[in-house]
This record gives C-alpha cells, sequence and structure tokens, in this order.
C-alpha cells in the first residue's frame, strides 16, 4: 500500500493529501480509512499542499470602514440606504473584477463595474452608474465616500 500511496502522492505533483490519495486507492479497490493512509504518508515524509489563502483585503493592514448602517439593511423606501459588492471572477485571461451597487430596498443592481484591477476607481464607476440610474447628476456626494 505504502508504494501505491507514494505513487499517487508523486503522480499529483506532490500535492496530495491523505483525503485525495484515499479516494485514489478506493477508487483502485483498496479498502482503507484515510487516518490509516495520514499515518502512512506520515511515516514516509509526504505532506500535501495546503490550497492558497485568497483574501483581497489583508486583515490588520487596513482600518476597518465604520459600520455606517449597524449590520441593518432593511431599508423602508429606495434609495434609503445602498450597498456594495466586490467580487473576483476567474477567466481564462485572468482576474476580473466586479464591482456592484444595490438599493437595499428593491434588492435592485443599480450600477456596476468591471475591471482587471481592484481599485477606488473601480467603486466609484459603480457609483456614478448607480446614480445614474437613479437620476442623479452625477456630482452629487448624497454617500459618505472615503470617510
Amino acid at each position: 500500500m505504502a508504494e501505491r500511496i507514494t505513487h499517487f502522492f508523486n503522480a499529483s505533483g506532490r500535492t496530495y493529501g491523505s483525503p485525495r490519495v484515499t479516494l485514489d486507492l478506493w477508487a483502485e479497490g483498496w479498502q482503507v480509512s484515510q487516518n490509516t493512509v495520514a499515518e502512512i504518508m506520515a511515516g514516509l515524509g509526504l505532506q500535501g499542499c495546503k490550497p492558497p489563502r485568497r483574501c483581497l483585503t489583508r486583515q490588520g493592514k487596513r482600518k476597518a470602514a465604520r459600520d455606517l448602517v449597524r449590520r441593518r439593511f432593511d431599508a423602508i423606501a429606495p434609495d434609503v440606504l445602498w450597498w456594495g459588492d466586490m467580487a473576483e471572477i476567474e477567466t481564462g485571461e485572468g482576474k476580473l473584477y466586479l464591482a456592484s451597487v444595490h438599493d437595499a430596498f428593491s434588492r435592485r443592481v443599480l450600477g456596476y463595474a468591471m475591471g482587471d484591477r481592484h481599485d477606488a476607481a473601480l467603486v466609484s464607476a459603480s457609483l456614478k452608474m448607480a446614480d445614474a440610474t437613479r437620476g442623479g447628476t452625477g456630482g452629487r456626494r448624497d454617500f459618505p465616500l472615503g470617510q
């Protein structure tokens, strides 16, 4: 069994841990538990790689923004409360970032912007679209940006 475990570990590019190696062994008909595979791998000095942590905001590096709505996202009328979201999308050509602005009352997407950088310009573009969607002039500053 140690030979097959080593084979599957090396075939994975030395990245598989005991859960994936166990699945490969089961596919071959072995009846073995994940804990047994983990013990054998430890004895052979084989250790899988953990997937990299993906975090856009480095906790502790930046000051957290103030919670102006105190985690209450129930608005009593349209345009009383807007909220935004950022998403990172993996594509065949690289990462794409999506910034969106939503109305908390109707849950409608008011504005969005896409770009190859996760920055303030992307958020600003989505806010400008949301302002135009609601009939704003584009120069209005009813929202506390950057405070």
